[in-house]
């Protein structure tokens, strides 16, 4: 190969690692164990509602406060503060998909998608304030 090839081919394979890291979410959900190893950290969680236990909002009290339980797909519940308004229709969401990080034995969300249970339907977002 001639020398010129051999620049272009590492001038092109570092343009293409500058735009994935750039541009590249690749990140796979994880549970509520891995994401307690190391808190602080982003993690993408996906789960089910636990419908059992009780959905705290009060919109009188603090109207950016909601909190919840999620079952992940490892089976462990863990307790979800949000910080913003109850997502309208959460209880008849299907799944969860959660943006945060482990905080003192609690998931801090910043971000909830909701998967509706109607092909029809548009998955649901809700972005909650930064805290």
């Amino acid at each position: 190969m001639k020398r010129t090839h051999i620049v272009l081919l590492v001038l092109v394979a570092a343009a293409v690692c500058i735009i994935v890291s750039m541009f590249g979410d690749f990140s796979t959900y994880e549970t509520f164990a891995s994401a307690a190893k190391e808190p602080g950290k982003q993690y993408h969680v996906i789960g089910y509602l636990e419908k059992d236990k009780a959905l705290d909002y009060d919109p009188v009290k603090d109207p950016n406060h909601f909190s919840f339980y999620v079952k992940d797909k490892a089976g462990n519940v863990s307790k979800v503060v949000f910080n913003g308004a109850k997502p309208t229709d959460i209880e008849k969401s299907e799944q969860i998909v959660m943006t945060g990080y482990m905080e003192e034995g609690h998931f801090r969300c910043n971000k909830i998608q909701m998967k509706c249970p109607s092909k029809y339907k548009n998955d649901q977002v809700a972005i909650g304030n930064a805290s």
